[in-house]
């Protein structure tokens, strides 16, 4: 067993506002800092930029980026990195913002694509070091090993995936999270479910990861509905960020499976947000799965609370889907004929991710596309 994890995770109210000190200890000086759009006009970055002010630091900021931020997004960044020589780089936002940070600390030192980088290939090779701040609770990409890139050009969604990618230091700011919308709290934290349930139910799982995606799925059980209809809650908004976090920890030891594997299509070919893609898929594919494992699934439903049966996961998912108004195909614009269309490539790209070979239920390509006809014949009657 490897045990893989920033090494550096501070949490408190505020935190954000030591990023200058905190760089500062690492020996850094010129931070390219890539920060939401959203978060960047919210002002919601301006304690951190203090911190890096007060530090000394000569900090470029870097917020040209779409909520499925692309390589040729990130290249934009990486000559920007490249310009002011970037000794390290700080990303604060959501898994976007993350991503593209993470992604540019790797590309700004080697030369190679960003497709030649990413899976199945591995990267463990050098990058700058990583600053993350988290605004949402739910990707967790503060603490794992992991980005995802669209290639602009095919509208594929690459995963990368290595030691390249793991932050030096992750900052959870609760202050950060309070203002964060419904359906982005609701999206985002449905993602981290996601992430728990994934790593809990998953071939490569070991007690550590075991550990932390079983409190992981504790804390954002508990605390999910409340974040979402009582933004100011600070203890269940506390809650989903460490349970995110933890989340990503576990998912980081495991990688995702077929949840993922289906869902990164559908966000890459309609734009469906991609925690809102793993909602929709979450329910059906944990069934199917569950055929195979009725133990492994049974542990994810006692960790939320539940009776240790895999039934009663499967009907607290929909349950849960159905209060957090998680939409349906129909309801977003896309249409049966499309979805039915993309329905090859979507099986294509997913089998390529590598992911849903670590579900506990491989799904070959036929299978995959059998599940995506179940899922959308489900949205039509539902």
């Amino acid at each position: 067993m490897r045990i893989l994890t920033t090494g550096d995770v501070r949490m408190a109210p505020g935190i954000s506002a030591e990023a200058g000190a905190i760089l500062a200890d690492l020996g850094a000086k010129r931070p390219l800092v890539v920060v939401d759009p959203v978060v960047h006009k919210l002002g919601l970055a301006d304690k951190m930029l203090s911190g890096l002010d007060d530090a000394g630091m000569v900090a470029q900021i870097f917020s040209a980026f779409s909520p499925d931020p692309t390589d040729a997004e990130a290249m934009d960044a990486v000559q920007i990195a490249r310009s002011v020589n970037a000794d390290c780089v700080v990303g604060i936002g959501g898994g976007s913002a993350m991503d593209v940070a993470k992604a540019v600390a790797l590309l700004s030192v080697q030369t190679e694509s960003l497709r030649a980088l990413s899976v199945p290939r591995i990267v463990d090779l050098p990058a700058l070091p990583v600053l993350c701040v988290p605004t949402t609770a739910g990707t967790g990409s503060e603490v794992t090993r992991a980005a995802v890139i669209t290639d602009a050009t095919t509208h594929e969604k690459l995963l990368l995936l290595g030691s390249s990618l793991q932050p030096k230091v992750a900052l959870l700011d609760v202050d950060l999270t309070l203002s964060c919308p419904h359906r982005v709290t609701v999206d985002s934290g449905l993602d981290a479910l996601s992430h728990a349930l994934e790593a809990l139910v998953n071939r490569n799982a070991t007690p550590y990861s075991d550990g932390l995606a079983t409190q992981a799925m504790q804390l954002i059980g508990k605390s999910l509905e409340t974040a979402a209809r009582v933004p100011g809650d600070h203890a269940a908004r506390s809650d989903m960020l460490l349970g995110a976090c933890l989340a990503g920890m576990a998912v980081s030891h495991t990688s995702t499976a077929l949840i993922h594997g289906m869902s990164r299509p559908i966000g890459a070919a309609f734009h469906v947000p991609h925690g809102m893609s793993n909602a929709m898929l979450m329910p059906l594919v944990t069934e199917w799965s569950a055929v195979s494992a009725p133990q492994a699934y049974g542990r994810a439903a006692k960790a939320m609370g539940l009776a240790e049966d895999p039934a009663a996961l499967i009907d607290a998912l929909k349950s849960l889907n159905a209060r957090l108004e998680v939409p349906s195909l129909e309801s977003l614009g896309i249409s049966q004929d499309a979805f039915r269309s993309a329905i090859p490539e979507m099986a294509r790209q997913a089998v390529a991710s590598g992911t849903p070979d670590n579900n506990l239920r491989r799904a070959d390509e036929a299978q995959i596309s059998d599940l995506y006809l179940a899922f959308l014949k489900n949205d039509a009657t539902s």
